[in-house]
């Protein structure tokens, strides 16, 4: 029996990943984030950033940087500096279905908070096995990067707000545009 105040949930999902994924665009779809489905992730990105200045982590893999595009590498750029930019072009450590949810731990081609935070576009690759179902899952994942100590930023769909006279206001804590590059 569960203890007063205990709650019950479903710790593992039980779709295929081929829902699991479907579930997951659905989800970021209802946040008004945009995603770009391909097996040639770099082909897409050049398409999706062509003539605009994007900052990257230094450890962006070099199979997601499209030859000629404008990335600026982020040694530590300034918040004005990142403003002054079109947008960020990162990986993710690992996203959930049921919430549409994109996880950054400052893990390879994830960059800092602040490259995620700052710029008014994010695109973000994530493949397809990085996607779970449940939130359970998701944390299971974090796990590790959360005992290390890492910074931890859950992504679902652009910046928004209603806080203020309960209108929705988008951009005002984060990028108002995210798009999903979903790879694999």
């Amino acid at each position: 029996p569960a203890l007063p105040g205990e709650r019950r949930y479903r710790e593992r999902g039980a779709l295929g990943q081929h829902e699991v994924v479907a579930r997951f665009v659905e989800r970021v779809e209802e946040y008004g984030g945009r995603v770009v489905s391909t097996d040639a992730p770099v082909s897409a990105i050049a398409d999706l950033i062509h003539g605009l200045a994007m900052a990257a982590p230094r450890d962006l893999p070099a199979e997601l940087r499209p030859p000629g595009a404008a990335l600026v590498e982020d040694d530590g750029l300034s918040a004005h500096e990142l403003d002054a930019l079109d947008g960020a072009l990162t990986t993710c450590a690992c996203a959930c279905a049921d919430t549409g949810t994109i996880a950054l731990t400052g893990g390879r081609g994830e960059g800092r908070r602040a490259l995620t935070l700052v710029p008014a576009l994010h695109v973000c690759v994530v493949r397809r096995d990085q996607i779970v179902e449940t939130v359970p899952e998701l944390f299971a994942l974090l796990e590790p990067a959360a005992r290390d100590g890492r910074p931890i930023v859950l992504v679902s769909g652009p910046s928004a707000t209603s806080d203020i006279e309960l209108e929705r206001v988008e951009g005002v804590h984060g990028p108002r545009t995210l798009v999903v590059v979903l790879a694999g």
